[in-house]
């Protein structure tokens, strides 16, 4: 984890990681790439789990892309916002008409022409895979941060693209130099 000096109080190209005892268990064990945060909302795509039976080739053939030489990738669980809306993080090496610049770190696109380039070759190089996402009102996500149930770390975008969706969990939290074993689930009395 490095630090930052970015004094901002939002969480753009941060990752927020849900704590043990978060209570939502579409949320248990999220790793969430935070795309977009001001005083008007928090957007962000989840890639610490993946769909089960859905694969890259899958929404491919969906779409009626030929697949190319392209691999097989697993589909993350974005959130669960517009579940069947498709959304790729990915390197900045590519940029298409929805394309964001994510605080200088990575890229997300969510339209049909990120997934055409990647199946022709000439995509990103570095990118995955999500449907749906979490979306967070002006102020929602903040009051969310004031309770116990979320981390957030600057980590390292190593994490999207070198470890495995079941493994980015832990591995964030080993990089943030936290054993989440030691974190108390919910609030207690004295």
């Amino acid at each position: 984890m490095s630090a930052s000096s970015d004094t901002s109080p939002y969480l753009t190209g941060q990752f927020l990681l849900a704590t043990p005892g978060l209570g939502d268990p579409r949320f248990a064990h999220a790793v969430i790439a935070m795309c977009a945060h001001d005083e008007q909302g928090a957007i962000g795509i989840g890639l610490g789990a993946t769909i089960d039976g859905l694969g890259l080739h899958t929404l491919l053939d969906q779409f009626e892309i030929d697949r190319g030489d392209t691999p097989d990738a697993p589909v993350h669980f974005g959130g669960p916002v517009e579940i069947r809306r498709g959304f790729v993080v990915h390197s900045r090496d590519w940029s298409g008409q929805d394309t964001i610049d994510v605080a200088g770190r990575w890229a997300l696109s969510g339209t049909i022409d990120v997934l055409r380039a990647i199946a022709d070759g000439t995509g990103p190089q570095r990118w995955v895979v999500a449907l749906g996402y979490a979306g967070w009102s002006g102020g929602q996500l903040e009051d969310e941060l004031a309770a116990p149930g979320w981390l957030t770390t600057e980590g390292d975008t190593s994490l999207l693209w070198d470890v495995e969706a079941e493994e980015r969990w832990a591995c964030a939290y080993a990089a943030a130099g936290i054993d989440p074993r030691h974190l108390v689930a919910g609030s207690g009395t004295a």
